[in-house]
């Protein structure tokens, strides 16, 4: 190669650049590039840092180190500050610098840790990308005591490249980082999402929340912190040191507090090291605050909801609470959260008004049969004792059959309400179920079941719920004693289908009984209640099926 400075110049930058784009790996790149510039410059040792900030710095890759800073693998280049640190740290150290005393050589010699192979001074090069700054790269040769202008101009343009492909490295990594968070994110979603499909206690759904953080985001520390209407706030759950709590316990703060000014002010703030350790005074988290957390970070994020809280979130490493990337992932989760304790209310407040309707239900069904037989007992009665009265005994022993002919009528209707407020028998399973409430309506009921599986509590009920209403409607609209129900199971669903061979209903009737009528209402919520589709079909004069399809976890 000539030996022209300017070719080998452009031949080492060049051959430099190739390097960098060869790894991902950012300690194999640097030690590989390392070794390329200390060969083509004809220096003996180097050594890169990595500092992220003051007193926090790596040394990620060295060549040829002399045995003096080999001492006890490396302890030389792992601890104490050096002159070069200090100046980088005050902002003193912006380019290529010719030589500086090495601290770390000069302790070498002082101490005996080994022979420094004549290095007593080194080049040291800031590495950064733009206005970003991340580490030192030191060269030196034996006997070398300075480095002339052309050579620090290549030592310096080496370093913007090394720069350059570090900033590269961390935006790739960060890009990784983000998409492992989302997909995370996605699965806790979904493990919430299944966990709160029925309507959970407010203590019970907290615990849930904080547990499954902890499980999917791999967080060490997060807590459900509720706002009170008196100003105060309630620690609603925590999870830390691998253990949840649900102390429910008040917590008052000072009106400056960081945690009140976040409530206040609806965005998220990063915590300071001293607003960290101010948690560990509060009563709940004491026990629960991971040691590691105090040397943290940690971030509270206000949930835009019915319940006006806030998710707090420990960091184990301090850099954490200001990248972007944990910064959008934290606040989508908080949206989840939020979403998640709404939707339980609403589901709460959806349960406490379909027994509400239930209620009003029976009520109209109690007014409309047992009430009318019991006042026409009652006036019977009255008939009764006035041909007692008059010697017309015939009379009043046919006044007496029709007073137990309504008192069995009634007795009959009461037990039908009483079987729709309790289900009783389904112990003997669904389908046994079904088919004997529909053999004391007096429908005859044929059952065929497919497949075996234990079913959940809640899916259990609904089907026995929507079955009931389905019998009822043949019993008075389909014209027929006869009834099919047939149950499929599998791992993944359940599909209840109800059917007759009555007269049927056209479209325009069943467009306008879905408007109006409260029984088909009622079982296509239960159903979608469940995340299931209900779908009714019918033809005139051809029968009508209606059939229930639920998701199941597996």
């Amino acid at each position: 190669m000539t030996e022209d400075p300017r070719v080998k110049e452009l031949f080492t930058l060049k051959t430099i650049a190739e390097t960098l784009n060869q790894s991902n790996d950012l300690p194999v790149m640097l030690n590989t590039v390392l070794e390329k510039l200390l060969e083509l410059t004809g220096l003996s040792a180097g050594w890169v840092y990595i500092i992220d900030g003051y007193l926090q710095y790596e040394c990620v890759a060295d060549y040829n180190l002399p045995p003096g800073l080999l001492h006890k693998d490396k302890l030389p280049m792992r601890c104490e500050s050096c002159w070069c640190m200090d100046r980088y740290w005050d902002r003193r150290l912006n380019n290529a610098v010719n030589i500086l005393h090495c601290k770390r050589l000069e302790n070498a010699v002082e101490y005996n840790w080994g022979d420094t192979n004549g290095i007593t001074h080194h080049a040291t090069v800031p590495l950064g990308s733009g206005d970003r700054q991340f580490g030192l790269l030191n060269v030196a040769a034996p006997g070398k005591s300075h480095f002339s202008e052309e050579e620090l101009a290549l030592l310096q343009a080496v370093a913007f490249q090394i720069g350059s492909a570090i900033e590269r490295m961390r935006l790739y990594t960060a890009e990784q980082l983000r998409a492992e968070q989302f997909a995370r994110l996605g699965q806790f979603s979904r493990a919430l999402g299944a966990a709160t499909g029925a309507a959970m206690e407010t203590e019970a759904l907290s615990a849930l929340i904080v547990t499954l953080i902890k499980e999917h985001l791999d967080w060490p520390f997060a807590a459900l912190i509720q706002a009170s209407p008196n100003g105060n706030y309630i620690l609603r759950a925590v999870h830390g040191n691998d253990r949840t709590e649900t102390p429910n316990s008040r917590l008052r703060f000072p009106d400056k507090h960081w945690i009140r000014e976040v409530s206040r002010e609806g965005h998220p703030a990063a915590a300071s090291n001293e607003e960290v350790a101010q948690l560990s005074e509060l009563e709940g988290i004491r026990m629960l605050l991971p040691s590691s957390l105090l040397a943290a970070a940690a971030v509270s994020i206000p949930l835009v909801n019915a319940s006006g809280g806030i998710l707090l979130i420990g960091y184990d490493q301090a850099d954490k609470s200001s990248s972007r990337e944990n910064r959008e992932v934290i606040e989508a989760l908080a949206e989840h959260v939020a979403l998640a304790i709404d939707s339980s209310l609403l589901e709460r407040n959806r349960r406490e008004l379909a027994l509400v309707e239930e209620r009003n239900r029976l009520a109209r069904d109690l007014h409309d049969s047992v009430s009318q037989m019991l006042f026409s007992l009652s006036m019977t009665a009255k008939g009764v004792e006035s041909l007692l009265a008059d010697n017309q005994q015939d009379k009043a022993l046919a006044s007496i059959r029709d007073i137990q002919s309504l008192s069995q009528d009634a007795q009959k209707e009461m037990r039908t309400l009483i079987m729709q407020l309790r289900p009783a028998g389904l112990e003997a399973g669904l389908l046994s179920a079904l088919q004997n409430y529909g053999n004391k309506l007096g429908l005859q009921v044929h059952t065929q079941a497919a497949g075996i599986r234990e079913l959940p509590r809640p899916v259990v009920e609904a089907l026995w719920r929507i079955g009931q209403e389905a019998l009822n409607n043949v019993l008075k609209h389909a014209g027929t004693s006869e009834a099919a129900v047939t149950l499929v199971l599998n791992s993944m669903t359940a599909v209840l289908r109800i059917s007759d061979k009555g007269i049927g209903i056209t479209k325009k009737q069943r467009l306008a009984a879905a408007s109006i009528s409260l029984g088909l209402a009622t079982m296509k919520e239960r159903t979608e209640a469940l995340g299931g589709q209900f779908t009714l079909t019918s033809k005139y004069r051809n029968g009508t099926t209606i059939e229930v399809f639920i998701p199941l976890t597996p």
